[in-house]
């Protein structure tokens, strides 16, 4: 599958190395190509495609946005007709938001017009998803969101390939900015309790 990583920072390098390892073809869409971060992130990935916003979408089945959540507004122009393609939320608007939507997924599916959006790999840091296996344990646990059932169902898939053990269904489109909160609870316990990043969830049943 063709994937476009928009953002070559920490999570968009994450998720980029782990959807390469699987067998997908990555395309990075950044603003400049000869940027320190680009350059880092096309080293970290072998074979990853370095490209414009416009040419990554155009190349890609399926759509990552890293950045920061209020650059969307900006970005979408960059994308081209996406209307079509899988896009992927992986942003918390935490500090700033897409004013004058509550969260990057609520902008790019009005912005795009696209019904393919799914909230996804904003629940943990991204040394979980460099390596999302620990020890005893197997794969920790990813979360989604969105009321496009295809569509998460692929990117559901898309976890799995990257080593998450389950990536569980949080509900639809109402339940996205309850997923931005429940990461919250991540940041809360990994930093601001000072449990530290190597910290993860996994959901048990009896």
């Amino acid at each position: 599958m063709n994937i476009a990583v928009i953002g070559s920072g920490n999570v968009g390098s994450a998720l980029a190395q782990g959807l390469y390892k699987a067998g997908h073809t990555i395309f990075f869409g950044v603003r400049d190509a000869a940027s320190a971060k680009a350059e880092k992130a096309s080293g970290l990935v072998s074979n990853a495609k370095i490209a414009s916003v416009a040419e990554a979408c155009k190349q890609a089945d399926v759509i990552i946005i890293t950045t920061p959540p209020e650059a969307v507004l900006n970005l979408v122009a960059q994308m081209g007709d996406v209307s079509n393609k899988i896009l992927i939320d992986a942003t918390n608007s935490i500090r700033t938001r897409p004013e004058p939507y509550p969260t990057a997924f609520h902008a790019l599916k009005a912005l795009t017009k696209s019904d393919k959006v799914v909230k996804c790999f904003n629940s943990t840091g991204f040394e979980n998803m460099t390596n999302p296996v620990y020890p005893n344990f197997g794969g920790i646990d990813m979360f989604c969101a969105g009321s496009d059932k295809p569509s998460k169902a692929t990117v559901q898939q898309l976890a799995k390939d990257i080593g998450f053990g389950e990536c569980w269904d949080f509900g639809g489109d109402d339940k996205v900015e309850l997923l931005e909160k429940f990461a919250l609870s991540w940041i809360n316990l990994a930093i601001m309790q000072g449990h530290g990043r190597n910290l993860a969830f996994k959901v048990i049943k009896r």
